[in-house]
């Protein structure tokens, strides 16, 4: 299986050298400037010491100030990192807000943390990277094991050493500076995107099945939108399995089960099934919306989908990719359908330079306006070119990127 730095560079170099891009110059594109790598130790609620390694790669700031999640996983590494920071600098430019791709991490399990461990872990963590953070220098948000409250403490202890700032992260609670609309923002994204397509096919939602796997923010999010919509959705799983009725789970119902029981487990309206199942479920659109490199080239040729919609990061691995474009299943790419968290988070951005806020009506107009113009330039770039909607979206995002480089001077 190849790394996930080595799957994101594979689609960047097809895209790269369909616009005929000198090998020096795809090397600068690539190529990070600046990955840091720090020691993280706490004391832990027994008063022995955890030592743990945080990550921030920076990959790219041709357009503006670096941006990207902080997860909290125990397999976060140096490659993973490296991989996400460089698909933000694409999805940035897909979407044609200014900035750059970052992304950081640190290998832990935030489940065997308490609370107040999670604060000290976060704190020590900003400590040691404070001075490469800022709101005109790189903007972290939420991501995997993360949330609003970790945004909070990361501005809190950042305000220590640069004064009242609260643009140097985003994410963060609403009565702290953040955003109305950031929390829904990726699925909302993934649900405006799946509208938009379904125009341009001339299907009725009613008409569609949907499974997705992945119940968490962007899962939860994604799935009220579809089912607002008139989309029947079949299955949904996380991480401990799944659920599946043929007839269309009720979202609401499931949503409050949920939120009681933290888990799909014993919802008794429908039966439950595997994730390998799910995602090889009868269905219109498959939606992965939580890890990576779910589709690979071993579980691929099971697909019965017509549609990926990629809400994850990174879920489909290259050889997967190759597989589905025999079999005519169109992929939705990541880079364009899931970019609405890190669009609301400009948003939260703006209102913070701005010192005021918007109504959750304006944010959800603005979405709107980013989302459907930026899925409307790859859908036609890649009728123009003829290639892959992944292929459409690198060409717009390398294209963006390159230019600003190249104006810019190296």
């Amino acid at each position: 299986m190849i790394s996930a730095y080595e799957s994101a560079s594979r689609y960047f170099k097809e895209a790269a050298t369909t616009m005929g891009l000198s090998a020096n110059m795809q090397k600068l594109l690539l190529t990070p400037q600046r990955q840091v790598k720090v020691q993280v130790a706490i004391e832990m609620d027994n008063g022995e010491i955890s030592t743990h390694i945080g990550f921030r790669t920076q990959h790219d700031k041709s357009r503006g100030p670096f941006k990207g999640g902080l997860r909290y996983h125990h397999e976060v590494d140096e490659d993973e990192v490296l991989a996400l920071a460089t698909l933000m600098t694409w999805k940035t430019a897909v979407v044609n807000i200014p900035y750059g791709g970052a992304k950081g991490g640190i290998q832990v399990n935030p489940a065997s943390l308490s609370p107040g461990e999670m604060e000290r872990l976060t704190r020590k963590f900003t400590d040691a990277i404070h001075d490469m953070i800022g709101p005109d220098k790189d903007i972290p948000a939420p991501d995997m094991g993360t949330n609003a409250q970790v945004m909070a403490w990361i501005a809190n202890q950042y305000e220590k050493y640069a004064g009242f700032n609260p643009a140097c992260v985003t994410g963060k609670p609403i009565d702290l500076h953040g955003s109305l609309g950031r929390e829904e923002a990726t699925g909302r994204g993934v649900g405006l995107v799946v509208e938009a397509f379904l125009q341009k096919i001339s299907r009725p939602a009613s008409s569609v099945t949907a499974a997705i796997q992945g119940f968490g923010n962007v899962g939860t999010h994604t799935a009220t939108y579809l089912h607002q919509m008139g989309i029947t959705i079949t299955a949904i799983s996380d991480a401990e399995g799944g659920i599946q009725d043929p007839h269309g789970i009720n979202v609401p119902q499931l949503l409050e089960h949920y939120k009681q029981n933290k888990s799909l487990k014993n919802f008794m309206q429908a039966k439950p099934i595997s994730n390998a199942e799910l995602l090889t479920s009868d269905v219109d659109l498959l939606i992965p919306a939580a890890l990576g490199h779910v589709l690979t080239g071993e579980n691929a040729q099971h697909v019965r989908a017509k549609y990926i919609i990629e809400a994850a990061n990174s879920p489909t691995d290259p050889a997967a990719d190759e597989i589905f474009a025999k079999k005519d299943i169109l992929v939705l790419p990541d880079i364009l359908t899931n970019a609405g968290g890190v669009t609301v988070s400009y948003f939260e951005w703006v209102q913070n330079r701005q010192q005021f806020r918007w109504d959750i009506e304006r944010v959800r107009h603005e979405l709107q306006k980013v989302m459907l113009q930026s899925f409307h330039d790859v859908w036609e770039l890649a009728h123009e070119k003829k290639c892959t909607l992944r292929d459409a979206a690198y060409l717009i995002g390398i294209g963006r990127v390159g230019k600003a480089t190249i104006l810019g001077g190296i």
